[in-house]
């Protein structure tokens, strides 16, 4: 019996080929969308679930409150890892970790390469492997340096790493290990590990309360209760700092750093997880559309099949029998379709890839991945194929077989129920799609309050602090740049904030937080800020500008100064004078307001940064070429390694860019498998009603009046579903909204146009079969009568 169930399966696909095809390619379409979100997904939710002690692993945050707000941070004292560790006995292993970018040097190569500096604990904490040497002697000695397998064929090639010698800074260190190569799914992003001995001995380490600079990770001990440890330590920064420091700390536990990240009001509220569920939701929802198509097209041509049930059931078939055959077809379907989907998969992994940035492969060589795939498949094939089932087996024999079994058409019927649902669905992902990338447009188009054009940076490396003057000189006498200046940080990211200035006036309760940046001079005049009092640093003609400030009018606000200029901020023991009063620029986020902001002069900081102005004299290439070789001159043990400003602001997009993507992607395809089940019920619709389109066409009607007839149910059913999308659509928007203080308001032509663009691929696919109908001649369909 199964033998002859797949051979009149098979059957049914060879003699409607085009029916067979559209429902096969609906749902490969859709099952192939749906593995690719599944394995994003997958990727998201797995990220640092690898490690043996997992269940064990916190970060210690802050939580405080700041611009009369209770925030929360994960930047954290130095001191705090060891003094948690000896106090509290719940506290097994410490790690800290502070990320530093350095020029690596073996022999003849020299490159740029990200460290983590970090406990010996670390290896024994977290699950990254190592293929060659010892965790537990790995860091022990302060010259130690573990490195990826990719940073080892980096720096040696093929031979061995182990016992080389890498030189940092003109450091020697050993390499006494080598890590296997970090999974995609890790927060973690370093090429080698450093001991933190080299902290001490490079004398940047510090017991300062104050200072919260760099990440600490606890281990708790096995079965420990979390909420009870979190409890003991909560006062332990206020304690130590004997209340100079008010804060609490507590754990955010490993398996949440990924996708709770966010936090209002002290308590977590999100994160990426918001866009994981976003996205599950469409992979749901794009298969859900795929199995419609299914459906609709099973149950349309019922008519086909109800003298098969008849037969059946007279010959001894109960209804249960039925319902397995044609669920038995549908997952048959379902399989073929699972098999073309896995090719759409291998053909856009890529794409797919380079748009994430990431570098998915689909592990055929993993058993577990095909029983996975197999489910899946079944899964598709039985939702599919459920209603069909249950309609074609509910037919009446004794109406089938006397001919009097009639297809219902009523106002409202499942059929027509799926179709809405399906445009519904794809109407509120083409909102979404519009709406994302206005959003992105409004925070392009923003003002940020400075020129970032020409604007190039270096980093402060080798000898560079020692030969600055001599490099600048050269850079703006040969014509190549305008203005040359240091600071603590791009002008694309704020890598400091304070709140423990002083100024007169100031409210004792005051925690305003200010963003800190650092120059020696001439800001103003490079970056194009805007003075609205004051003037700019400048070191030649006012030698005391090494103790200046210029702050933002945001600081100026929360300051409440009336009159700035001379005014004194002290800030770690230094009394800085306002010079300048710029308008407030973006220097981090986009989507944010800009904060309070104090610029300060050279007195108490080092400097990170070289930013260039480049002239119009040369090219862009021209310009680097130039610099490269001064660079070479005056430092020429490093590389030369460049950034443009306006690339970095560039970045700040890529993920909000990203969503839009993926959601116009996806919306595009849930649009196609919707039209493509649209195309086959018009063409059904046509085939059905090709005796009343003969007459008609007999007595007259033209053919737009017949096809204008063969397009209007559809119409109204897309028409609905615009009514039904437009409130989801705005809603969820409007919440997706809410995330950013920067923001477009809710705009009423996005849901016009997404309408539009429902309304007309709708009548161009049913238009289509509609025009074939209302051309063939009268008298080939009307020739039996």
């Amino acid at each position: 019996m199964f033998k002859n169930y797949i051979k009149i399966a098979f059957r049914n696909l060879l003699r409607n080929k085009g029916f067979s095809t559209i429902n096969i390619a609906g749902l490969a379409v859709g099952m192939a969308s749906a593995i690719l979100i599944l394995m994003w997904i997958y990727n998201e939710i797995s990220y640092d679930k690898f490690h043996a002690n997992r269940d064990y692993l916190y970060e210690v945050w802050n939580r405080g409150v700041f611009d009369e707000k209770l925030q929360c941070w994960n930047s954290t004292p130095k001191i705090l890892g060891p003094t948690l560790k000896e106090e509290y006995p719940e506290i097994v292993n410490i790690a800290r970790q502070e990320s530093r970018w350095f020029v690596t040097k073996a022999g003849e190569k020299k490159i740029s390469t990200q460290a983590l500096i970090t406990d010996p604990a670390f290896l024994s904490m977290f699950s990254f492997p190592l293929v060659q040497g010892d965790p537990r002697k790995a860091l022990e000695n302060v010259y130690s340096i573990v490195v990826t397998e990719k940073m080892a064929k980096k720096m040696f090639g093929t031979e061995d790493p182990m016992n080389k010698i890498i030189t940092i800074d003109q450091d020697h260190f050993t390499v006494t290990g080598v890590l296997k190569d970090l999974p995609l799914n890790t927060d973690f992003q370093f090429e080698y590990i450093l001991p933190w001995a080299y902290m001490k001995k490079t004398g940047a380490d510090d017991d300062y309360w104050g200072n919260n600079s760099i990440r600490t990770f606890v281990q708790l001990v096995a079965h420990a209760n979390a909420a009870s440890v979190n409890e003991k330590i909560k006062n332990t920064t206020i304690k130590h700092s004997n209340g100079a420091e008010e804060q609490e700390i507590f754990l955010h536990p490993i398996g949440k750093w990924h996708l709770y990240s966010n936090f209002e009001n002290g308590e977590i509220v999100g994160g990426r997880i918001a866009i994981v569920r976003l996205f599950g939701v469409i992979a749901a929802f794009i298969l859900l559309i795929a199995c419609i198509n299914f459906m609709n097209l099973s149950t349309a041509r019922s008519e086909k099949r109800a003298k098969e049930v008849g037969i059946r059931k007279v010959a001894g078939a109960n209804k249960g029998l039925l319902i397995s055959q044609f669920m038995g077809e549908s997952v048959m379907i379902a399989f073929i379709a699972g098999l073309l989907a896995l090719l759409f998969v291998q053909l856009s992994l890529p794409s797919f890839n380079t748009l994430l940035g990431k570098a998915f492969e689909v592990p055929y060589a993993n058993l577990y991945f095909w029983l996975t795939f197999i489910l899946f498949i079944v899964f598709t094939g039985m939702i599919a194929g459920s209603y069909p089932a249950f309609f074609l087996s509910s037919f009446q024999p004794v109406a089938v077989l006397k001919g009097t079994f009639k297809k219902a058409h009523a106002a409202v019927n499942p059929r027509r129920i799926l179709v809405v649902l399906q445009f519904t669905f794809a109407i509120v992902l083409i909102v979404s799609t519009l709406m994302v990338a206005q959003q992105i447009r409004y925070a392009q188009n923003r003002d940020i309050g400075y020129n970032r054009e020409q604007i190039v940076y270096h980093w402060v490396t080798g000898d560079l602090t020692k030969n600055f003057p001599s490099l600048k000189n050269e850079l703006i006498s040969s014509g190549i740049a305008s203005s040359v200046v240091r600071a603590t940080g791009p002008l694309t990211a704020n890598w400091s904030d304070t709140w423990g200035i002083q100024w007169q006036g100031k409210d004792p309760n005051d925690k305003t937080d200010f963003d800190r940046f650092t120059q020696d001079q001439g800001l103003v005049k490079m970056a194009g800020l805007k003075l609205v009092e004051g003037r700019d640093m400048d070191l030649v003609q006012f030698p005391t500008d090494s103790t200046a400030m210029i702050i933002n009018e945001s600081a100026a606000k929360a300051m409440k100064f009336k009159n700035p200029v001379g005014q004194i901020v002290i800030d770690d023991n230094v009394a800085y004078h306002i010079i300048g009063v710029i308008k407030d620029f973006v220097l981090s986020s986009p989507y944010e307001p800009t904060k309070p902001m104090i610029i300060e002069g050279c007195k108490n900081y080092f400097f990170n940064i070289i930013n260039m102005k480049l002239t119009d004299r040369y090219s862009t290439a021209e310009s680097l070429q130039q610099i490269e070789k001064l660079f070479k001159k005056y430092n020429p043990h490093y590389p030369f390694e460049y950034h443009f400003v306006d690339e970095d602001h560039s970045l700040k997009f890529r993920d909000t860019q990203r969503v839009a993507t993926l959601t116009a992607l996806f919306a595009g395809l849930t649009v196609f498998i919707s039209c493509l089940g649209l195309f086959g019920l018009a063409a059904y619709m046509a085939e059905n009603r090709i005796k009343e389109i003969g007459v008609r066409k007999v007595l007259g009607a033209s053919v737009f009046n017949i096809a204008a007839l063969l397009s209007r149910e559809f119409l109204v059913l897309v028409l609905i579903a615009i009514v039904i999308a437009s409130p989801i659509a705005w809603y969820a928007v409007y919440r997706w909204l809410q995330g950013y203080s920067y923001r477009i308001g809710m705009q009423w032509w996005v849901f016009g146009l997404a309408g539009g663009m429902a309304i007309f691929v709708s009548l161009i696919t049913v238009s289509f079969q509609a025009v074939k109908a209302a051309l063939a001649n009268p008298v080939k369909s009307l020739r039996t009568e």
